[in-house]
């Protein structure tokens, strides 16, 4: 299999489901992978699926856990089933319950935080020293069930004052046809993609994937 040249920053393909999804996020050069453990997802997967799917991207790219408010026994089933990498936690985990997810597996952690406005990037501040990378998610809208995988956006422009010391993944909203804009506005140090890149809800789609990629790699 032949992989794409780097790129100039972190692309991370969430909720995959297939070995052709997961083939076209490597062949593109994904720098991370994640798999989705939210039971009200489309892009749910057992920890044992994700497992047999991880094994095939050893060494290509990080695989991350995503999970959401997720209680010890989940966890340590998911941890033992997949050996992901990072722990990406995308509920509302208070920055006590981050730090002991952390000590307790020795992974790396990305905490996902819903924004709208500046000021919600004032809630950085509590996890900083206990994340080892954020997630800058849009608000789900109104209704809505899940986290994240909404397909909504935000102002990207409130970023630029973060400076170099926050490093995080942007996602909410991304696509093929936005990425370059989102690059040329914030210049984030990792981009992640999602319900931007499927066909139907939880379905990835190889040619998005593609455009995706060739898009962010236009705008850099």
């Amino acid at each position: 299999m032949r992989v794409a040249s780097p790129m100039k920053r972190d692309i991370k393909i969430c909720g995959l489901k297939t070995a052709e999804a997961l083939d076209a996020a490597l062949v593109n050069g994904a720098t991370h992978i994640g798999f989705n453990f939210f039971p009200k997802s489309p892009r749910y997967v057992a920890p044992e699926h994700a497992g047999a799917l991880r094994i095939a991207a050893l060494r290509k790219a990080k695989a991350v856990a995503v999970v959401v408010d997720a209680e010890d026994t989940q966890l340590d089933q998911i941890v033992a089933a997949m050996k992901p990498d990072m722990l990406q936690l995308h509920g509302k985990e208070t920055p006590e319950r981050a730090a002991a997810i952390k000590a307790r597996y020795g992974l790396p952690v990305i905490k996902a935080l819903s924004i709208s406005t500046a000021e919600d990037l004032a809630k950085v501040e509590a996890y900083r020293g206990i994340a080892d990378r954020f997630l800058f998610d849009a608000k789900p809208p109104a209704g809505s069930q899940l986290p994240g995988g909404n397909g909504v956006s935000f102002d990207w422009t409130i970023l630029t004052g973060l400076g170099s010391t926050v490093d995080y993944f942007l996602a909410g909203g991304l696509n093929p046809n936005n990425v370059a804009e989102a690059v040329r506005l914030a210049n984030p140090p990792g981009l992640d993609v999602s319900s931007g890149v499927e066909s139907a809800p939880g379905e990835k789609d190889a040619g998005l994937i593609g455009a995706f990629f060739a898009a962010a790699r236009g705008a850099d």
